[in-house]
């Protein structure tokens, strides 16, 4: 049905993409696999008429097409859910997913009843009831990636290329998108799929492609894959150990949240952490984890309660305050509140630290460039140089240079809210180890994550929250997953 041939993209010099020739069949669901910045996202965006190749063509039905936009390649009959959101906040929910498709009246005008209608069919066909009429801006990340799949299926597309969809999504939301998968494989729809969950490519994938720093290394059959052998055709070597042992003992407690409330998100929050600790925070989607971890950095600060930090009432207003008290956070929000897209890979890394890479009131771009040179070397960060643009870079590349930026200003304390959210098991790896390395160095670090195999082997403690409120505390050596979920279940 679509096929790559020999397609070849490049970006500021460097070549993401090199000779790749693919082809994908109807009614397969076909995985692209890859480490961070591989070339598995800019190939669906050529597919998609994002981008355009610089060498090669893309088959489609048998002939050579050129996209010029996404409306030619979405004309054709191939659509796009995309890794990273791209709303109009000030339209509804149905606005958005039907964009493009509204209905009409006998009139010519918008017919709104039936917008609302048809939208609720699409997303309850992702067993969700999320209510048509509400603003995107106020969607949660998760809430937004499950209208960007509507919106995919409601185009009734021949090819949906689908770019890490779950990556935001909780079991049951992630449950009933396989089962529309499932559907549209049954009607015949080929399915393009990115993940770096391994699970999801050996529960859904017919046929596995690996690509490797812009090159094609392998295209079989998922059932001569086994998940060994998959991440090494990914990195190019054996991973002998993905999760580091928790050696450490945590020492003084460094800060203490006491009955920390913003209602309706979340309401007396208590706990402690400790220099050296690992302090994890489970929880389902829409349980406060986020918000609670918002407002010790003073992103969005909390209503009541109080913050210290070795003993020290603080006063968060703002991330400048959180910054200032020493601590600092990677948002799970890569696009919307982490990188600024038009700025350079060193003006967004030493934008938090700032006043160090300064000669009086003037930055020293010589001492930027040596210092994001020096990140580059120590967190893998793949890119052109210091001044490519980072909304050039893969999604986890993106997320290597805020997790540097976050440490340049050595903080006391670190909050990591989803680190490894769109990233590749080499670069977790990478992350963990990372994180082990801090700890012992004796900085607290506080782990949201919603991968639970990271919370249960990372962390020296476990907090659960459920529906704003601290249900458990849990010693990670002595629990399971199924203990994790039953305390963070609603009542």
């Amino acid at each position: 049905m679509l096929r790559a041939c020999q397609l070849t993209k490049t970006f500021g010099g460097l070549s993401v993409l090199l000779d790749v020739s693919l082809d994908f069949r109807p009614g397969e669901v076909h995985a692209l696999m890859g480490e961070n910045g591989a070339g598995k996202s800019t190939l669906m965006k050529l597919l998609a008429g994002l981008y355009r190749p610089d060498g090669g063509e893309i088959q489609w039905r048998g002939r050579s097409v050129r996209f010029a936009t996404p409306h030619d390649a979405l004309t054709q009959g191939i659509a796009m859910v995309h890794q990273e959101l791209m709303p109009i906040p000030d339209l509804t929910v149905a606005e958005n997913l039907m964009l493009g498709m509204e209905p009409v009246n006998a009139w010519g005008w918008v017919d709104h009843a039936e917008l609302h209608r048809q939208a609720t069919t699409w997303l309850r066909q992702l067993g969700t009831d999320l209510e048509t009429s509400r603003p995107m801006r106020t969607l949660s990340v998760a809430q937004m990636q499950v209208v960007e799949i509507a919106k995919a299926l409601a185009r009734q597309a021949d090819v949906i290329l689908m770019d890490e969809p779950t990556a935001a999504l909780s079991d049951h939301e992630v449950s009933a998108l396989f089962k529309a998968i499932a559907t549209l494989r049954q009607r015949g729809v080929t399915v393009v799929y990115t993940t770096h969950k391994m699970d999801e490519v050996f529960r859904l994938a017919d046929r596995i492609s690996v690509l490797r720093d812009g090159h094609l290394v392998a295209t079989k059959p998922a059932g001569e894959f086994t998940p060994a052998s998959l991440i090494t055709q990914m990195v190019g070597r054996e991973l002998a150990q993905v999760f580091p042992p928790v050696t450490t003992t945590p020492g003084e407690v460094i800060l203490t949240v006491t009955q920390l409330t913003r209602e309706p998100a979340y309401r007396d929050i208590s706990f402690t952490l400790r220099r050296g600790e690992v302090l994890g925070l489970a929880g389902l989607m829409g349980a406060g984890r986020t918000e609670v971890v918002s407002a010790i950095y003073g992103l969005q600060p909390a209503d009541a309660g109080a913050i210290r930090l070795l003993g020290k009432p603080l006063v968060l207003t703002s991330p400048a305050d959180g910054l200032t008290a020493g601590i600092g956070m990677l948002t799970e929000d890569r696009k919307g509140s982490g990188i600024i897209p038009a700025m350079s890979v060193q003006h967004n890394l030493t934008l938090a630290a700032l006043r160090h890479y300064c000669r009086g009131a003037v930055v020293d771009a010589s001492a930027e460039k040596a210092v994001t040179r020096q990140a580059a070397a120590d967190f893998a960060i793949k890119s052109s140089g210091p001044a490519q643009a980072i909304q050039q870079l893969s999604g986890g590349n993106q997320q290597k240079v805020l997790l540097a930026r976050a440490l340049l200003a050595a903080p006391e304390v670190l909050i990591l809210d989803e680190p490894t959210r769109g990233i590749d098991i080499g670069a977790k790896a990478e992350i963990y180890a990372l994180i082990g390395r801090l700890s012992a160095q004796g900085t607290a670090v506080l782990l949201v994550s919603s991968e639970l195999p990271e919370i249960l082997a990372l962390t020296h403690r476990i907090l659960v929250l459920r529906q704003g409120e601290l249900s458990a505390e849990l010693n990670p050596r002595q629990t399971n997953q199924e203990e994790i979920l039953r305390h963070a279940m609603p009542r």
